[in-house]
C-alpha cells in the first residue's frame, strides 16, 4: 500500500461538494435557506442556462459583516449553532457551515454583501485575498458561475437546460410554499416565470398549485400534545398519477421522510383509486429537539424520536378531516368559499334512523338491510325548485338507465352513481358495527407454500392475529407453510398471493394495525356486495333517502375503490354544453 497522507483541501471540499452540490437546483436550495435565514423579507434569483451558467440570490436579509465574509466560504463555519445544544434544537434551515465552501470548489462563487449600518457594501470573490467596496443597497447577493468549470466529468452528468431550470423551479416552489410571508421572483434568461408577493399560506398555496387544487383541499388543523399539523389536504378526486403534489414540511423545512408520506398515504387508503397519488401541503411542528435533521447534508432526511406517534397523529389528523361528511363540509364552508380556512373536522349524525344489527344479523343481512329501511323511513318529496338550501346535493329528479340519479341543487345538476354511493354508505355503517370475527372457510386441503424466515417467523408470533382475521397459517416443515382456513369472502382467491402479504404486513406493522387494515377489505367487499344493483328501479322517495345519507356519510365522496360517487355540473356548465349566451 501506499503511504497515507493528508487530502488537499481543495480535494476535501470537492468530495464534499458531490454530497451537497447534486445539480444546479441543490446550489440554489443552498443559497435561499441562507437567504431565509439571514431574515430576507423579498429574494430575487436569476438563472442563466437552467442553473449551470448562473445562479444569483439576491435578498434583503442582515446581509455580512465585511470580516465575516471569507468564513462565509470557509469550511464549518456558521452563524447558527455553536454547541452541541444548538446542534439537538437546531431551529435554522442551514447549520452544517459546508455548503458554500462545497459550491466554491466547483463553480466561481462571488459574495457581496452590506450588514446593517454600514457605510456601503462589500464584495469578496471565492479565492480571493481581500474583499473590495462594492454598491448594494442592503441584504447580500451572491452569484455562482459555471457550475462544474472544474470537474468537466461531473458537469457531463447534467440534463438538458429545460431539465435543470424545471429542478430548479420545484425547489423555488418549495420553499415559496413554506415562507408566504417571503416574495419571491424567479427570472431564467432574462424572462420572469414567477412572481410570488408576500401572501398567506392559501393564496400563496393558489398561486403555486392553482385554484384547482384549492377548490378541492380541506383546511388541516389537528394539535395533540407537542405535535401540531396544518395545511391542505386534497380530496381523492384531485389525486394525481405522480408525487408532484405532495408538500411535507417539519418545523417549516421541506422533507421526504418515508413515515410521514406513509402516513398520510395511509388516511387515504379508503378512497384512492388505483395507483394514484394524493395531493397535499402539511406542516407539521414540533419540539426541535424531538426531530433530528442532522441526518444528510442535503437536510430533506429526518428521524423522529417518537416515530411511532408522529405516525399515528399525522394519520388521524388527515383521515379525520377526509372522513367530514358533505354535510358538515356545506354547513362550515357554504356556497361561497374563496380559500379554505384551517378548522377541525366535525362529525355528524345520520339524519334516517338506522336498523339495528341483532346477534343473528350477519354483515349481509345488515348491508341489504339497511337501504331500504333507510329509504321506507325517508319520506323527503322532491323539490320542482331550486329551493334546496341545506342539502349539498339537492334533491332527486328522476334514474338514468337504473344506474344514475339526476338530482337538482342549488349550483345545477347533481349525478349520482347509485351504487357507488349506496357501497360507500354501506362499508361506512359495517365499520362501525364491525364488532365480530369474519365468517370462516376451512380448507378441505390445506395450502401448502414455501415461506422464508420471516414469514415462518411471523407466522409463529401473531398466531393469535390471524385468527382473529379469518386465517389459520401454520408451519408444516422447516420451510413450509399451510394455510388451513381463510375468510369465507377471500376463499375464492390467491391464497398463497394473500397469506403472503398477511405475513408482511405483521412483519412490518403493528398487529392491532394489521387487524383494522384486512377488517376493513372484508368489510368493503361485503358492501359492494350488499349495495343496491345497478338496473333497480328505484322511487324518489328512495333516492332522495340515498342522497340524504351520502350528506351525513364519512368520505361519501369516493366509493370503496376511489372511484368519485357524485359529478356537479353547474348551470354555467351546462350553459356552455348548449352554446347559451355565444
Amino acid at each position: 500500500m501506499s503511504r497515507i497522507l493528508p487530502l488537499p483541501d481543495l480535494l476535501i471540499s470537492q468530495i464534499a461538494a458531490g454530497e451537497v452540490v447534486e445539480r444546479p437546483a441543490s446550489v440554489l436550495k443552498e443559497l435561499i435557506e441562507n437567504s431565509l435565514d439571514a431574515g430576507a423579507t423579498k429574494l430575487d434569483v436569476q438563472l442563466e442556462e437552467g442553473g449551470v451558467k448562473l445562479i444569483r440570490v439576491a435578498d434583503d436579509g442582515g446581509g455580512i459583516a465585511r470580516e465575516d465574509l471569507p468564513l462565509a466560504l470557509a469550511r464549518h463555519a456558521t452563524s447558527k449553532i455553536s454547541s452541541l445544544a444548538d446542534l439537538e434544537r437546531v431551529a435554522s434551515y442551514g447549520f452544517r457551515g459546508e455548503a458554500l465552501a462545497s459550491i466554491a470548489a466547483v463553480a466561481r462563487v462571488a459574495i457581496t454583501s452590506r450588514a446593517a449600518a454600514t457605510p456601503h457594501a462589500w464584495k469578496l470573490d471565492a479565492g480571493a485575498a481581500e474583499s473590495a467596496p462594492a454598491a448594494l443597497a442592503n441584504g447580500t447577493v451572491i452569484s455562482v458561475a459555471d457550475l462544474y468549470f472544474n470537474t468537466p466529468a461531473r458537469r457531463k452528468f447534467l440534463k438538458t437546460t429545460a431539465t435543470e431550470f424545471a429542478h430548479c423551479d420545484d425547489v423555488l416552489t418549495r420553499m415559496a410554499q413554506a415562507r408566504p410571508d417571503v416574495a419571491f421572483t424567479l427570472t431564467h434568461d432574462g424572462q420572469v416565470k414567477r412572481r410570488l408577493e408576500s401572501s398567506d399560506f392559501a393564496r400563496r398555496a393558489r398561486d403555486l398549485l392553482g385554484d384547482e387544487f384549492l377548490a378541492q383541499a380541506r383546511g388541516v388543523e389537528a394539535i395533540a400534545g407537542p405535535l401540531r399539523l396544518t395545511g391542505f389536504a386534497a380530496l381523492p378526486a384531485y389525486a394525481k398519477r405522480t408525487r408532484t403534489e405532495q408538500y411535507f414540511y417539519v418545523n417549516g423545512r421541506f422533507v421526504r421522510d418515508k413515515l410521514l408520506v406513509h402516513a398520510a398515504r395511509q388516511a387515504y387508503a379508503d378512497v384512492l383509486h388505483g395507483a394514484h397519488h394524493p395531493a397535499y401541503v402539511l406542516f407539521l411542528e414540533l419540539d426541535p429537539a424531538a426531530v433530528d435533521v442532522n441526518v444528510h447534508p442535503a437536510k430533506t432526511e429526518v428521524r423522529f424520536r417518537d416515530a411511532r406517534g408522529v405516525h399515528q397523529f399525522v394519520f388521524h389528523a388527515v383521515e379525520r378531516v377526509l372522513a367530514k361528511p358533505l354535510a358538515t363540509a356545506h354547513a362550515a364552508h357554504g356556497q361561497q368559499r374563496p380559500e379554505p380556512t384551517f378548522a377541525p373536522p366535525q362529525q355528524t349524525s345520520f339524519t334516517l334512523r338506522e336498523p339495528t344489527a341483532t346477534a343473528a344479523t350477519t354483515y349481509l343481512d345488515f348491508a341489504r338491510q339497511a337501504f331500504s329501511a333507510a329509504a321506507a323511513h325517508a319520506a323527503v318529496p322532491p323539490a320542482p325548485t331550486f329551493a334546496t338550501t341545506g342539502h349539498p346535493l339537492g334533491y332527486a329528479l328522476a334514474q338514468l338507465h337504473g344506474i344514475y340519479i339526476l338530482a337538482q341543487n342549488n349550483q345545477g345538476l347533481v349525478l349520482v352513481d347509485m351504487h357507488a354511493a349506496h357501497e360507500r354508505i354501506l362499508y361506512e355503517r359495517l365499520k362501525t358495527n364491525a364488532a365480530r370475527q369474519p365468517e370462516v372457510q376451512p380448507l378441505l386441503v390445506p395450502v401448502l407454500f414455501r415461506a422464508s424466515a420471516s414469514e415462518l417467523a411471523s407466522a409463529e408470533a401473531h398466531a393469535d392475529t390471524l385468527t382473529t382475521l379469518g386465517f389459520t397459517i401454520a408451519p408444516a416443515g422447516p420451510q413450509q407453510l399451510a394455510v388451513r382456513a381463510v375468510p369465507v369472502l377471500l376463499a375464492g382467491g390467491d391464497i398463497v398471493l394473500l397469506a403472503r402479504a398477511l405475513l408482511d404486513d405483521l412483519a412490518e406493522q403493528p398487529a392491532s394495525r394489521v387487524i383494522e387494515t384486512h377488517r376493513n377489505e372484508l368489510l368493503a367487499s361485503l358492501a359492494c356486495h350488499g349495495a343496491v344493483r345497478a338496473q333497480r328501479s328505484l322511487t324518489l322517495p328512495e333516492m332522495n333517502a340515498l342522497l340524504r345519507q351520502m350528506e351525513n356519510t364519512a368520505r361519501a365522496d369516493q366509493c370503496n375503490h376511489g372511484r368519485p360517487t357524485w359529478v356537479q355540473l353547474s348551470i354555467t356548465d351546462l350553459d356552455r354544453l348548449f352554446m347559451r349566451g355565444k
